[in-house]
């Protein structure tokens, strides 16, 4: 794991022993259930290392270390496929609560698997929809960090993440390549689902090379309950404007 760990340190990470012995488990589970599950076609030890693990502690760029330890810190991963950026940021914030949202039940499967592997006791899964379980008031406004490295275009991705966050807390979208069109289509689903641009970021690591981009909103005030609406619709009809 010493990509992994030179990498995490120039974000100011320095991993310990546990977390590097859960990072090692991590990928090898990855690998087994690949053969059956079909969760990623990234499965080189060096690769995995750079763009999953390390790929998904860049998102810690996005706040001040005095946030990421704020007592009750909460973070939902939407979309969280394998669980990335997810587990790994709860591996370096293990007393932070961590909801995994995937439609896939496969999926749940192996990340239910993961998480009881790895003890990560704060964690949980949801199989559902976003667009159906962010009108649940239990998961409504109420998290802190919001993440998806998902790949719907951003303006879908504002309308199925903002509902999920409290008011002062943050999304942060993962993208790559050329953004600047995407992040202007988003402007009224921001506006309109709550939000504010907070900044555009761009990864700055030799590791990870191919332009990739934090999209950091704030949520400053309620997101309408119309919002995200029924499934499909935020990713047919996405937000760009007049709605």
């Amino acid at each position: 794991m010493q990509k992994l760990i030179d990498g995490a340190r120039k974000l100011g990470i320095n991993l310990n022993d546990k977390q590097i012995t859960q990072f090692k488990l991590y990928y090898q589970e990855l690998v087994n259930w690949n053969k059956k599950f079909n969760l990623t076609t990234i499965t080189d030890y060096q690769e995995v290392q750079i763009k999953h693990f390390l790929d998904s502690l860049t998102v810690t760029l996005a706040l001040t270390k005095e946030e990421l330890r704020q007592p009750g810190f909460s973070i939902i991963d939407i979309g969280t496929g394998a669980g990335f950026p997810g587990i790994p940021l709860n591996i370096f914030l293990p007393e932070s609560r961590l909801v995994l949202l995937d439609s896939k039940a496969k999926k749940a499967t192996f990340l239910q698997h993961i998480i009881e592997q790895l003890e990560l006791s704060h964690a949980e899964i949801v199989v559902g929809r976003a667009e159906e379980i962010a009108h649940q008031p239990l998961f409504r406004q109420i998290f802190t960090l919001v993440v998806s490295r998902a790949v719907a275009s951003l303006p879908t991705l504002v309308e199925l993440a903002l509902p999920f966050c409290q008011i002062g807390g943050e999304f942060v979208a993962q993208k790559k390549g050329k953004i600047k069109q995407e992040v202007i289509q988003a402007s009224k689903a921001i506006e309109s689902l709550g939000g504010k641009l907070k900044q555009v970021k761009k990864i700055e690591l030799e590791e990870l090379s191919d332009e990739r981009y934090l999209i950091i909103i704030d949520k400053i005030y309620p997101t309408p309950e119309k919002y995200p609406r029924h499934p499909g619709i935020p990713v047919r009809r996405p937000i760009l404007g007049g709605e």
